[in-house]
């Protein structure tokens, strides 16, 4: 068996840092649609385009990710926070899916036409009916705190292997080249060398 890469490739780390910041956008003019009445009808143009486009990124992402390896998490990974890090982003890719076409399925609840862009018009997949508008529109205020949250928890995980444990995983996803990862024993032994160097020090 070949083994695993060191890195992601550049098209899975391209789909990665474009959604990470049309995510964002997302959130940011979710944020504005809600607390400004004059803005609502530009951020709403806004807002679908890019929740289309998110839906296929994700559903691209998700079909590249299914037919290639991945990078192997570190060997020494506690079993918790291996299984943190593979729940975390099946939960990232659900909630990928889910927060665009329950935005659709609302506006085609409300019986708005669903135009990402121009004049291309998207078929509903909800029927007009205001009741299921509502819940539609109170789960996708839902999945977006959700979202928001495994994002903060996606984050705080790769500060953690990029300045703390500095054991390549963040590495495997930066956009660009980041030197090679720092192993335990290369740790150890910057630590004795770090401590023989205070010792020397104290003695003179």
């Amino acid at each position: 068996m070949s083994r695993a890469p060191d890195h992601h490739d550049a098209f899975a780390r391209t789909l990665h840092w474009l959604m990470a910041v049309l995510i964002l956008a997302m959130l940011f003019v979710g944020v504005a649609m809600v607390s400004s009445i004059t803005l609502r009808p530009a951020l709403l143009a806004l807002h679908r385009p890019i929740g289309i486009a998110l839906l296929v990124l994700a559903i691209v992402r998700l079909v590249h990710r299914l037919f290639r390896r991945l990078p192997a998490l570190p060997d020494d990974l506690p079993a918790w926070q291996r299984l943190a890090a593979h729940a975390s982003h099946w939960a990232l890719y659900a909630l990928m899916l889910a927060m665009p076409l329950v935005g659709w399925g609302m506006v085609s609840a409300a019986g708005n036409p669903v135009v990402p862009w121009g004049d291309v018009h998207l078929p509903a997949i909800a029927a007009h009916d205001p009741a299921l508008y509502s819940v539609l529109r109170s789960a996708h205020a839902w999945l977006a705190r959700a979202l928001l949250a495994v994002i903060l928890l996606h984050l705080s995980a790769a500060l953690y292997h990029a300045w703390v444990r500095r054991d390549g995983v963040f590495r495997s996803m930066a956009p660009v080249p980041l030197g090679r990862a720092v192993d335990a024993d290369e740790t150890a032994v910057d630590a004795d060398e770090t401590d023989r160097d205070m010792k020397a020090e104290n003695a003179v």
